[in-house]
């Protein structure tokens, strides 16, 4: 018990998780907008309800920061999230350039056929690097929704070029201490081609730009039945993994809450992860959900604390002794040893972990306990239905 309890007390000591400043304000779906009393409205309501879900679980002390979304003055903001990461004990985390939400991008950003509109984006690159530096973030977390929905109407190979020349200066533009993460994802909103639809065109791209670009890989942007923890294994050895960004589903890019639907592959991803040692300290993880069902701070706080037990129960996995298993072609022993680590109930231990850092013990019991949620709803409830509906 006392060797258990110190290998998940060393794994959740390193584990850090991001969360999204996105994920407490009012979304929704294609087809409708749900809205909820105690969504975030501004970006100091996000901020409060970051340090609170950093007071109940001890592991997230960065928040993913959207710049149009959160920033839409640019630098002129950056004394504001100063000031908020004082008040509320959390910091700025990865920043999020926009380049799907403005009429401009609409056939395109970095990869439009207009050379204008490829400015406008490549300005808006280079702004979010400068906000990355003044806010001392070490990412730049980069998605396009760029591609086409009908043969023979775009060149793919020109495309190719422009982005590349779009990612090259944008990482010509970064501090030493700096990264430039390159997501992925197979389809939507583009469904015919899709600029940067696998991890594959999102290395090539990385290598193009300098070493210091990485790829991003997302759980929700793959196809079923796609081998993740295959692909982070690739991305681990060739030293090109930046980032995962932690949510779940069924069909596609469902946005659900992580661990909902296949905890199995998480503890998969999180075991290749941890094979690499103390390199694993250098991955950025973030949650990517944003419910419009769940409430937003409960469903935080519940991914958070999934997150945490998988990551333990990842921990218990001795790399030697499983090689040992692998190498001697042991099949059934060594899957055996392997699941054994995933059906042990971590609870206790992580349990045991968080009150010997005066934390609480079950995060979801303390915040219904503070009574947190029905404060802010009813302090945000006039604002959340009497104001139009912004996705952020």
């Amino acid at each position: 018990m006392d060797d258990v309890l110190e290998r998940v007390g060393k794994a959740l000591d390193r584990f850090r998780i991001e969360i999204p400043s996105w994920g407490f304000a009012n979304t929704g779906t294609r087809f409708g907008k749900f809205i909820q009393d105690g969504a975030a409205t501004t970006i100091e309501e996000k901020f409060a309800d970051a340090g609170e879900v950093l007071r109940l679980t001890g592991a997230t002390p960065t928040v993913a920061l959207h710049v149009l979304w959160d920033l839409p003055n640019g630098l002129a903001d950056v004394p504001e999230i100063r000031r908020l990461e004082k008040k509320h004990g959390v910091r700025a985390g990865s920043i999020n350039p926009n380049l799907f939400q403005p009429q401009e991008y609409k056939f395109g950003s970095i990869a439009n056929p207009s050379a204008e509109i490829r400015q406008l984006a490549m300005q808006h690159l280079l702004d979010s690097v400068a906000i990355a530096s003044a806010l001392e973030s070490r990412d730049l977390s980069i998605w396009i929704s760029d591609g086409s929905n009908y043969p023979g109407t775009q060149s793919v190979r020109r495309r190719i070029g422009w982005m590349e020349e779009a990612f090259a200066a944008t990482h010509a533009a970064l501090s030493n201490s700096q990264r430039m993460l390159i997501e992925y994802k197979p389809f939507e909103p583009a469904f015919y081609h899709t600029d940067i639809a696998d991890w594959g065109m999102a290395l090539l791209l990385a290598r193009a730009s300098g070493p210091q670009a990485k790829v991003l890989v997302d759980t929700g942007h793959h196809y079923s039945g796609t081998n993740i923890e295959q692909i982070i294994a690739w991305l681990l050895y060739s030293g090109e993994f930046g980032g995962l960004h932690l949510n779940d589903r069924k069909y596609a890019d469902d946005d659900l809450t992580l661990g909902s639907i296949d905890p199995y592959q998480l503890f998969r991803i999180f075991c290749e992860v941890l094979s690499v040692g103390k390199e694993a300290d250098s991955v950025t993880f973030t949650i990517d959900q944003s419910h419009n069902l769940k409430n937003k701070i409960e469903a935080m706080v519940q991914s958070v604390a999934t997150a945490q037990e998988l990551y333990a129960r990842a921990a218990l996995v001795d790399q030697n002794r499983l090689a040992e298993l692998q190498d001697a072609c042991q099949l059934v022993e060594a899957e055996e040893y392997f699941r054994s680590a995933f059906w042990s109930d971590v609870r206790p231990y992580v349990r045991a972990w968080r009150e010997s850092r005066g934390l609480a013990p079950d995060p979801l019991e303390a915040l219904a306990e503070s009574g947190y949620v029905a404060r802010i709803s009813s302090e945000r409830r006039e604002k959340n239905r009497s104001s139009n509906f912004t996705y952020a």
